[in-house]
């Protein structure tokens, strides 16, 4: 049985425009594990099956808390939502450079972005979260996201 979780993006900056604050996942769970949380939310442990999901993963996060702060000061990873937007972008260009992006969170290329802009001024994109970009820079970039 499929059961679906969000997982939240922190924003650190602030947005221009308000992009999606979390992404869908879908996990697939055993029908042993699935009655254990249905039996804790009949309790009231926990409001729905969705709650003990979070929950849980917000546990394990805390518990390996420690080891993330290290593996981000490590690859240098943007922590929450970092954006690109055509201006951004033209700039990077004018200047005569280009990113090597790394985001833990959520990594936004504005709509206004053209993928031939985007060859021009993106080295790679690592990011572990969600990217969010037209499916047209998303093409563009496919070779240069890990």
């Amino acid at each position: 049985m499929n059961q679906t979780a969000t997982a939240t993006a922190v924003a650190l900056q602030p947005a221009k425009a308000k992009p999606l604050d979390s992404e869908k996942i879908t996990i697939n769970l055993g029908y042993v594990d699935l009655g254990h949380i249905d039996l804790l939310v009949s309790e009231g442990f926990y409001s729905n099956r969705t709650d003990f999901i979070r929950t849980a993963i917000r546990n394990q996060l805390t518990a390996h808390g420690e080891a993330l702060k290290q593996v981000v000061a490590r690859k240098m990873l943007v922590l929450g939502l970092q954006q690109f937007d055509a201006a951004a972008l033209e700039a990077v260009r004018a200047a005569g450079q280009t990113l090597q992006i790394r985001v833990l969170g959520l990594a936004a290329i504005g709509l206004d972005v053209t993928p031939e802009l985007a060859l021009a001024t993106i080295d790679s994109i690592t990011v572990l979260g969600a990217l969010h970009a037209s499916a047209a820079v998303k093409t563009a970039l496919a070779g240069r996201i890990r």
